[in-house]
């Protein structure tokens, strides 16, 4: 009970502190807006924004877990998320274009990583989703550590197409790489594996995974010394 208390406390007030900095940018009261996600910022991982841009999402995990228990965790990772969320759209707002990106690079980072061990259902709704962070990312392409992340989301959620597209951006920025074609065809041969219908629910015809994975297999093939 205590725990649970602490958690929803934790949330009350987070939530006062976002009505807060949404106010502030609606008013386009820049620097107060700054001022509200840095202390919040030090009030949940000891460290400003601009630091935490810096700081990677392990180094950030590592910073929130400390002495708390497993639940908890959870939800402060979904607290920094949104909260990074916000930063990056103050920062960009006041022209700060690379650490805007930078904050919300992380925060989708860490948004797939916590969505990757957790039921989606507890998920309060003001932490972004993982489109909004996409959006906010598209005037770039993402590392491609975070398209694999991304890819692996998109099929777990069972948006296969979105999954495919992911894919393929790894493929463009690699199209010889031996690991993203192994990568490629073991995600068609899971693919191969479902019916039908389930393929079309996810915008996915079984046409387009035999014709992917036999373009994948060809292209591995061919790397291979004869």
């Amino acid at each position: 009970m205590i725990r649970r208390d602490y958690i929803l406390r934790m949330i009350e007030e987070f939530i006062q502190v976002l009505a807060r900095i949404n106010a502030l940018k609606k008013g386009q009261l820049w620097q107060e807006a700054d001022g509200a996600i840095d202390a919040e910022f030090k009030r949940l991982v000891g460290a400003g924004a601009q630091a935490v841009s810096q700081t990677s999402e392990t180094e950030l995990l590592a910073k929130i877990i400390q002495g708390e228990p497993t639940q908890v965790v959870h939800y402060k990772a979904r607290l920094l998320t949104t909260l990074l969320n916000r930063a990056g759209e103050v920062a960009t707002a006041r022209n700060r274009l690379e650490e805007g990106r930078a904050c919300h690079l992380k925060g989708l980072n860490l948004l797939l990583e916590t969505m990757a061990n957790s039921e989606a259902l507890d998920f309060p709704d003001f932490v972004p989703t993982v489109e909004a962070f996409v959006t906010a990312l598209q005037d770039a392409p993402l590392p491609l550590s975070t398209q694999a992340r991304l890819m692996q989301h998109y099929e777990r959620v069972g948006s296969l197409g979105k999954a495919e597209d992911a894919l393929f951006a790894m493929l463009e920025a690699g199209p010889n790489e031996p690991t993203f074609l192994d990568f490629g065809i073991a995600f068609y041969q899971r693919l191969a594996c479902q019916s039908d219908s389930s393929l079309s629910s996810g915008n996915l015809s079984r046409a387009e995974v035999i014709a992917g994975l036999a373009d994948l297999e060809r292209r591995r093939r061919a790397l291979v010394p004869s």
